[in-house]
């Protein structure tokens, strides 16, 4: 049985062969995490990401994803349900709003967080941190998508300062994260698509998201560490922009966009490709079915590298435990780590 080892990871994102095959995923969801990682106790400010290292640890990954506490942009109310409408909890409507908009301190983040929770580490295990959403995302919950989509053409100066005031924070969490030793990589988290096109034209994303985001990919690799996209949505107008900025993987996707074989065979020679497995697909397959199409794909993967096993998106609750099981067991092989199942 063997334990967690990054450079598997690294070895991915580099588009190289790893020592054996590997798992890629941004979240599970608590009921996983109780199961494989236990309950979570002990010291409140801890107990949470050690459930989660150990959760990740027990299901084969060389790395558990972590957030930096203590930093967001705070909005206004949200109700969650089966879905978030994306004009709610909007704080800024025009210039006044603007300049009342209490814009959190990046400096004021725990950042000894991602220390003391990689004292805890297993040999070989790394932390991955992701933000609290992206540079898009933000500017959506603090302005409001349809609000937004005019702002960017009736106030480009207020659209440039919103964006402007999110991505330069979001450029100093992650500068000072990779810095970090226990830190092996970044996930820069920034949902850009619908189902059929990006959030926004190509042309504004360029103008008012883009550059933001290069510069995070800079502060990244600056520390030495990967820097990993997940953004869900249709991405095939912005994939040059997206290479442009070095970005070292990709993760999400969806079969009714792009199913993943068809995007390793056309990304997979310019970046590491993760994940993949769909999410519908996992809830609705059998567990041979899913079995089946992990093992080709592994296989497809196996002689050209940059390539790891995961689901589409994420793990949620909706998730039948038994299929995320049927999946990642295609890499682990049924380890010890998995009689918490």
């Amino acid at each position: 049985m063997s334990g967690p080892c990054f450079d598997n990871l690294l070895a991915v994102l580099r588009r190289d062969v790893p020592a054996r095959p590997t798992l890629f995923e941004f979240f599970l969801n608590d009921r996983l995490h109780q199961r494989l990682g236990g309950a979570a106790e002990g010291d409140p400010r801890l107990a949470g990401g050690r459930q989660w290292l150990r959760a990740f640890a027990a299901a084969g990954y060389d790395y558990v994803t972590a957030h930096v506490p203590g930093f967001g942009f705070p909005h206004g109310e949200i109700h969650h349900a089966a879905s978030i409408s994306q004009n709610e909890g909007a704080l800024i409507h025009d210039r006044a709003s603007f300049d009342a908009y209490p814009w959190p301190d990046p400096e004021t983040a725990d950042y000894d967080y991602l220390t003391d929770l990689g004292a805890d580490l297993l040999p070989g295990q790394k932390l991955v941190v992701a933000g609290p959403c992206g540079v898009l995302e933000n500017a959506i919950n603090l302005v409001g998508y349809e609000a937004l989509c005019l702002l960017v053409y009736d106030d480009a100066a207020l659209a440039e300062a919103v964006f402007s005031g999110i991505g330069e924070r979001l450029e100093r969490v992650y500068r000072r994260a990779a810095a970090n030793e226990a830190v092996g990589a970044c996930i820069v988290n920034d949902d850009w698509g619908h189902k059929t096109q990006t959030m926004l034209p190509p042309a504004i994303m360029r103008r008012f998201a883009f550059p933001w985001h290069a510069r995070i990919v800079e502060a990244v690799h600056a520390a030495g560490k990967p820097a990993i996209l997940h953004s869900c949505g249709a991405r095939h107008e912005v994939m040059g922009d997206i290479l442009d900025m070095g970005l070292d993987g990709l993760h999400s996707y969806e079969d009714g966009i792009q199913p993943v074989e068809a995007a390793y065979e056309q990304w997979g020679r310019h970046i590491a490709i993760l994940g993949g497995i769909d999410v519908d697909f996992l809830c609705r397959s059998t567990r041979d079915g899913i079995q089946q199409r992990c093992r080709a794909m592994l296989e497809r993967a196996s002689e050209r590298g940059g390539y790891a096993l995961g689901s589409g998106n994420s793990i949620p609750y909706y998730v039948p435990d038994e299929s995320y099981l049927a999946m990642i067991e295609t890499v682990t092989s049924g380890r010890a780590e998995l009689s918490h199942a």
